[in-house]
């Protein structure tokens, strides 16, 4: 027997210290009081509880999920909760929740790049304000509508300059920080284009470049925290942006990964990197390309403030009730005023200069556009002048000192070069090649600091922008006006061998004002109307608009009202009277202009005619108005230009015209067209063979998706040649449409027929009593649709003409068999040039026997004295209506 090997040690008690905690286990083997002579292998197996120890580990992530979302809302708050109305960095601060009204958000499709100046799309809010059916609160943006399924994760909101879109995104925050709306999110990071800018080529990884933005970030212990966290990122200004997103470039997934910031961006909003974080995105339009159509899931479009909101607004704003009365009634009366008041910032202007006007008692409000504009500018600087020194009265408003003068032409010049260039935003660099020091509180002071706005950076380098788009424009031409005038030099007809983007459709070349060596072109033979008519040439030259705005400036500028307060600028001209007046007859001749080749578009010619307002001269409304009203007029022949202004001023009345008949109207097929935009103010629409485009059924069918005003009860558009009517599936399946009549005839329904005759005969408000589709190629495809239509007990269906189509007898005989239903209410029907079957006559007959029937179309459908003979015992009964039949 073999001898055991002798103990090497006792068993002794002993307890060891070690303590496990947050579900771990400590395995602690006890060696003590042995003689160990060799190596010792110890196998240990260990028994762990993985729910309890993943469920404090889950507890622990939560919790610091929690402190850190906190941490984040105290800070977003902070930084939110007040706003700078209009002007950043100046004045007292407004409670945001106190002033902020809700804008009007749409969803809406992607658009086409659109290169129209901004103030046509503001116009074009009136023309078709609200034209989605389906409106969105600003919290609601990544919630889909009652009818939509799927997840959102990326939000495109377009808007143009000032509109709101900052601010829309600023309330977002707002309510998150504050605990009032999308509390289900866990982070919010905001992170302008403006600012990703100065970062340039530097490497990040996400969360270091969000650690730069929100330093309340600096306690994450994980950076893996995001992966599991509900996370939203909103870009603002896209079209600020000046990194090159390229959607073909490094990809990136993890965010610990360095990389260069539009690489993160770009796989963001790819999705590689976090998959599960949502992305609003907010762009003016022109900019919305950047970003490929796939990974936008949304589209939404701020449309500003409309009637409603625009008095909510002034209401709160003023707090005296009848002033707030008073500007809003002047508004209203005050057309371009009430158009430009759909943007926020111009609201203010507008509040700004009314409560001074009416402040003094003794002042009649403008209604001119540049009266507006130069009343602001004289505003702040009286009011820095009352803030700075004393013993100022309020009389002396007009009489600047020379350095303001100095200081407001140095900022026309920067508005003028930079508008030439698409420059919107500038950096203290390029301020400073202008004589402005934003260091040196003696330069940057007063004036300045009204009309150029600063955003709160991130970084060190600071970003200015005028208040509005617009109000650069002002300046620009306030600044080529006075270069005409004093320095004797016309900056519209300066030459130089290089071409500026922004107005490459209208300039050949141009050289920026300054440069010595480029020679100008003097003035001093020059007319201000040879001056104002060269404005008008270039301006006109512009397909896209953008010296529209500039234009009507220039001369108002020039206008009796406005020369006295740019008294101190010395702008005054001799003969201004009668050089006005030419030029109002020159403008008249540019709208009267009976070749379509040299006719400017539509929207130019509008332009012309807010410039002739701004001259003082209103006898051309008055004339379209006279030849609108009087059907003595009717046969006069009227210009393409004069159509556009007679389809503005109808679309502007207050009066819905009863009944628009472009075969009334003695023009030009391209008239004709400029007519169609009268339709949404009209009940009754008659655009039978006018040769409609595209474009015309987008116009008709924003009519018919306007929802507080859609008065188009009856459309007449057969006998067309367009193939494609499907633009005007949205209108007719609108909530908001109010068609009783409907006549189709003579085009073709080929394509999207079914769809369109589905829209018109079971949208949201079933109100069609006519429907009229004679002779528009339809199959047996559509007969279900109409038979369903007239089975429906929610049909209002009285009239139908389908006469003419391809049917067979099988469809013919599905739209007979519809007469049979209780429901139908039809009382006249047409199906001349139908194959009527013998079978289908006994159908009718039946039908006939108890039917509201009154009028019926058999013609050339070949029914036969069989068919005929089917019909007469319908005929006899004495419970039949009819009183027609052919």
């Amino acid at each position: 027997m073999e001898e055991r090997p002798e103990r090497l040690c006792d068993s002794l008690s002993h307890t060891a210290s070690v303590v496990a905690s947050n579900g771990a286990v400590a395995n602690v083997p006890q060696m003590v009081g042995c003689q160990v002579t060799g190596s010792v292998n110890i196998n240990i197996t260990t028994h762990v509880n993985a729910s309890a120890v993943n469920s404090e580990q889950s507890q622990h992530a939560d919790s610091s999920r929690v402190q850190l979302s906190e941490r984040l809302k105290i800070s977003l708050k902070k930084k939110f909760e007040r706003i700078h109305e209009g002007l950043a960095k100046r004045g007292n601060q407004t409670l945001l929740n106190r002033i902020y009204t809700q804008l009007y958000i749409t969803e809406g499709e992607r658009d086409t790049v659109n290169t129209e100046h901004e103030v046509w799309q503001i116009d074009n809010v009136m023309k078709k304000q609200h034209d989605r059916e389906n409106p969105i609160n600003c919290n609601d943006i990544f919630k889909p509508l009652s009818d939509q399924t799927g997840h959102i994760k990326t939000v495109l909101t377009k808007g143009i300059a000032g509109i709101g879109k900052t601010v829309s995104v600023h309330k977002f925050i707002l309510d998150w920080a504050e605990g009032t709306a999308n509390q289900d999110v866990d982070f919010m990071f905001l992170l302008p284009f403006r600012e990703l800018n100065l970062i340039g080529e530097h490497r990040y990884s996400l969360h270091k470049l969000l650690l730069d933005f929100h330093p309340e970030l600096q306690d994450v212990e994980n950076e893996k925290i995001y992966d599991k966290s509900q996370v939203v990122f909103i870009f603002d200004g896209l079209d600020e942006s000046q990194l090159n997103l390229d959607f073909d470039r490094t990809r990136v997934c993890d965010v610990i990964k360095t990389a260069k910031v539009n690489d993160l961006i770009v796989n963001l909003i790819k999705g590689n990197l976090l998959p599960s974080a949502q992305l609003w995105i907010t762009s003016r339009p022109a900019s919305e390309d950047k970003i490929p159509a796939e990974y936008i899931t949304r589209v939404t479009e701020i449309q500003g403030f409309d009637d409603a909101q625009k008095e909510e607004y002034f209401r709160k704003r003023i707090s005296d009730e009848h002033q707030a009365s008073r500007i809003i009634s002047h508004i209203r009366r005050a057309r371009s005023l009430h158009i430009m008041c759909h943007i926020p910032v111009f609201c203010w202007i507008t509040a700004t200069v009314l409560q001074k006007v009416l402040e003094t008692e003794r002042e009649q409000i403008s209604s001119s556009l540049t009266e507006m504009y130069t009343r602001f500018l004289l505003i702040q600087i009286n009011e820095n002048k009352r803030k700075y020194l004393t013993g100022i009265k309020r009389d002396d408003v007009r009489n600047l000192h020379n350095s303001d003068v100095e200081t407001v032409l140095n900022l026309g010049r920067l508005a003028f070069e930079n508008l030439l260039k698409s420059n919107l935003v500038f950096s203290k660099e390029e301020l400073r090649t202008f004589g402005f020091d934003v260091n040196e509180p003696s330069v940057w002071s007063g004036v300045c600091t009204q009309i150029l706005t600063e955003e709160d950076p991130m970084f060190s380098e600071s970003k200015y922008s005028f208040v509005h788009l617009s109000f650069q424009e002002y300046l620009a031409a306030l600044f080529v006006f006075h270069s005409y005038v004093v320095k004797k030099v016309n900056l519209l007809k300066k030459k130089a061998p290089r071409r500026m983007s922004f107005y490459d459709d209208y300039y050949d070349e141009y050289d920026l004002p300054g440069h010595e060596d480029q020679q100008t072109a003097s003035v001093k033979e020059e007319s201000l109307h040879d001056f104002q008519r060269c404005a008008v040439d270039v301006a006109l030259k512009s397909t896209s608009g953008h010296l529209d705005l500039f234009l009507r400036f220039l001369l108002g500028i020039s206008y009796d009202h406005c020369q006295p307060m740019l008294k101190s600028f010395q702008i005054k001209v001799d003969r201004v009277q009668l050089d006005n007046q030419k030029t109002t007859e020159y403008i008249r001749t540019k709208l009267k202009e009976e070749d379509d080749r040299k006719t400017p578009s539509a929207e130019r010619c509008i332009n012309l005619l807010f410039c002739l307002m701004e001259l003082g001269d209103h006898s051309m409304i008055e004339e379209i108005q006279r030849f609108h009203m009087s059907e003595v007029q009717r046969g006069q022949k009227l210009t393409a230009a004069q159509c556009s202004t007679l389809a503005y001023i109808i679309q502007m009345s207050d009066d819905v015209l009863e009944e628009l008949d472009l075969s009334k109207y003695k023009t030009t097929d391209e008239g004709r067209q400029r007519l169609v935009p009268a339709v949404r103010n009209c009940r009754k629409a008659i655009l039978s063979a006018c040769t409609l485009t595209q474009k015309c059924c987008e116009i008709i069918t924003s009519a018919l998706l306007k929802p507080q005003n859609s008065v188009l009860e009856e459309l007449d558009i057969s006998w067309q040649c367009l193939r494609d009517l499907s633009p005007l599936y949205r209108g007719l399946d609108s909530p908001y449409c109010r068609l009783r009549s409907l006549d189709f005839s003579h085009t073709n329904l080929e394509k999207r027929g079914t769809d369109l005759l589905h829209a018109a005969l079971f949208g949201p408000q079933i109100q069609l009593q006519t429907l009229r589709v004679f002779s528009c190629g339809l199959t047996d495809d559509c007969t279900n649709t109409l038979a369903l239509a007239l089975e429906s007990s929610e049909s209002r269906l009285t009239e139908l003409n389908v006469g003419y189509n391809n049917f067979t007898s099988a469809g013919a005989e599905r739209i007979l068999r519809a007469l049979l239903s209780p429901s139908c209410e039809l009382m006249k029907l047409c199906l001349s040039g139908c194959q009527v079957s013998v079978e289908s006559c006994k159908l009718l007959s039946s039908a006939l026997e108890d039917s509201f029937l009154m009028d019926l179309d058999l013609s050339s459908s070949c029914i036969g004295d069989a068919g005929l003979k089917q019909l007469c015992a319908g005929l006899s009964s004495p419970r039949c209506q009819m009183q027609i039949l052919r």
